[in-house]
């Protein structure tokens, strides 16, 4: 007869059994990157259909790289997305902000109505403005300009929602100290909000580069110079040639991927604290 499992054992094999998850959903999702690496990686001469697949190049070589910044403008490319993905964020990070205060700590009438028109704009799918952010940026003179990139992006609905939402637990008593010290709204907001919500703060920036880094429609939409496009575009000039040689592709998705990468390794340190802390130190 079996005997039952004991009530220390059973915690460990939980853990075993959650380890094992985790572990069978990492490489899931590793897989895919570790093709992608793999193709960039392989020679000339090699071939990238095999059957069955080959995960790991026989012959590695970096001339996918090489003819990748040799033969098309990347610099310029990562140049541009870089401008637009940190004007996006700065943008963000300030207006966001400075709309969600009022919705979070002050009394006015009409400010739950704001805040649910605020929010169903997030409901909206970009394809159903395009057309009329298309006509407003011509109207303006923007159009085929970084300028048509980064203002559209300026504020986002989702910020506001997430920072009014953090705001609104930072506790009274710190915004009442800051106020006996003479502070004004403005001082509140930059001494006691920004420091408490540094997590979402930092969850927005990097919710916003990476959609604005990946964006694609709307760059097509609004930009024709070439030197002004962005690395998405960049990459569809590289798939959409008559020769396509899938290593370039490859490559050109592999830089692509590695900001991003950077930039949530350098900044998961700062999610993790808690919100108040931060706060009460300042």
């Amino acid at each position: 007869m079996a005997q039952p499992i004991s009530g220390r054992r059973r915690p460990v094999l939980l853990h075993g059994l959650q380890l094992i998850t985790l572990l069978l959903i990492a490489v899931t999702m590793l897989v895919p990157l570790l093709w992608l690496v793999s193709t960039s990686l392989k020679g000339p001469a090699e071939d990238i259909f095999t059957s069955p697949p080959a995960l790991f190049p026989s012959q590695p070589s970096l001339e996918a790289y090489l003819r990748l910044f040799e033969d098309n403008p990347m610099w310029g490319y990562i140049l541009n997305s870089t401008i637009v993905s940190g004007c996006a964020v700065f943008a963000n990070l300030l207006f966001c902000s400075l709309a969600a205060y009022p919705l979070a700590r002050m009394r006015f009438a009409g400010r739950g109505l704001v805040l649910a028109l605020v929010v169903a704009t997030i409901l909206i799918p970009f394809q159903v403005v395009m057309i009329p952010l298309y006509l407003l940026m011509v109207q303006l003179g923007l159009r085929n300009t970084l300028w048509a990139l980064i203002i559209p992006q300026a504020a986002t609905a989702f910020g506001i929602f997430l920072l009014r939402q953090s705001f609104a637990g930072v506790p009274v008593e710190l915004e009442e100290a800051a106020r006996i010290d003479g502070c004004s709204r403005l001082g509140e907001w930059w001494n006691v909000m920004i420091p408490a919500a540094k997590a979402d703060l930092v969850t927005l920036a990097m919710f916003v580069f990476i959609g604005t880094w990946s964006d694609f429609l709307w760059p097509l939409v609004i930009l024709d110079d070439r030197n002004l496009y962005t690395l998405p575009l960049g990459l569809q000039q590289l798939a959409s040639s008559f020769s396509l040689d899938w290593r370039l592709v490859a490559a050109g998705a592999v830089v692509s991927i590695v900001p991003v990468l950077v930039l949530f390794i350098g900044l998961q340190r700062f999610i993790l604290p808690s919100a108040t802390g931060d706060a009460v130190k300042g």
